[in-house]
């Protein structure tokens, strides 16, 4: 059985060292190739010479991350804290599972959801321009993606909360209200934040719903109502080309995802690090204090 266990422990840090082999090797060679252009604004592949930027896909992709999950961290984690201790007991089950459900959705329907309602009332009630597909709409789109994430893992954090904490807020005077939001959220920020982390690589790797709603335009982005390209969506718009150079193209741009992607999850360690670090200093310091003045005292009594 321990070597079942260590097996099967080991696939996955296989899958990983090959997913990153076969894009390194594929894809470093090409970027360093075409070093000037590929960091350019300019993308054509069917152009004389073919151009490779991928800088506009960057900062389209980086917006459209940001937008989405601000908008679907908030609102999932307010519908955790709604469901933990301000909605009615009976109906906070139904609800938990209607919105786990929204995880099982494939997102190719999330697509045909938001070009069916979100394009159009973007284009006629918010762009001043009159363009419907764009950031703005790629954001509303996967915000309602990652709700599920957030309000599973947040909601398990609050409950993982000792009761006693709501039950020594309250004793003290303050109100459910200011005891949930001051008291249980702080601590349960630990997992909250776990929560976004995994919102952001969902909003961060997503691929077809955002191909359908974003326009695909690979132009550097301007305005939230403006049809632009993220780095899943060129891939995925040209995985059907057979010219040997355009596929070393995509690979390269999988390369910059891929980096963007243990960057991004490198920050966050190091931030959640950082917090552990800045919580535990005081405590410490706290204690020598007082170790310090007990001991001033005890030369103090004995010197008496």
């Amino acid at each position: 059985m321990r070597a079942v266990f260590t097996i099967a422990a080991s696939f996955s840090v296989l899958a990983l060292l090959t997913i990153t082999v076969f894009l390194f090797a594929n894809g470093l060679p090409f970027i360093f190739r075409h070093w000037d252009s590929f960091w350019g604004t300019e993308w054509n592949l069917y152009a004389d010479p073919p151009q490779y930027g991928i800088l506009p896909m960057i900062v389209a992709t980086i917006l459209v991350t940001l937008l989405s999950v601000a908008i679907g961290v908030t609102v999932g984690l307010l519908t955790a804290i709604c469901l933990y201790r301000l909605f009615p007991k009976k109906l906070v089950t139904p609800v938990s599972h209607m919105v786990n459900l929204l995880a099982g959705i494939p997102s190719v329907i999330y697509g045909l959801f938001g070009m069916v309602i979100f394009v159009p009332f973007v284009r006629d009630y918010l762009s001043p321009n009159g363009v419907g597909a764009g950031i703005l709409t790629a954001s509303l789109v996967l915000s309602i993606m990652i709700l599920p994430t957030v309000v599973s893992v947040s909601l398990d954090s609050l409950k993982a909360v000792p009761t006693g904490y709501y039950e020594g807020g309250l004793a003290l005077g303050a109100t459910k209200e200011q005891t949930t939001f001051r008291v249980l959220v702080p601590a349960a920020k630990n997992g909250i934040f776990a929560g976004v982390v995994l919102a952001t690589g969902r909003a961060l790797g997503e691929t077809m719903a955002v191909v359908m709603v974003i326009g695909n335009s690979p132009d550097m982005p301007k305005s939230l109502f403006q049809s632009v390209r993220t780095l899943t969506a060129n891939i995925a718009l040209g995985a059907m080309e057979l010219s040997e150079e355009h596929t070393e193209a995509l690979i390269a741009t999988g390369v910059v995802l891929f980096v963007f992607t243990l960057l991004i999850n490198i920050v966050f360690n190091v931030i959640r690090e950082g917090r552990r670090e800045k919580k535990q200093t005081p405590r410490k310091d706290k204690k020598a204090i007082t170790d310090t003045k007990m001991a001033e005292e005890g030369i103090t009594d004995a010197k008496e």
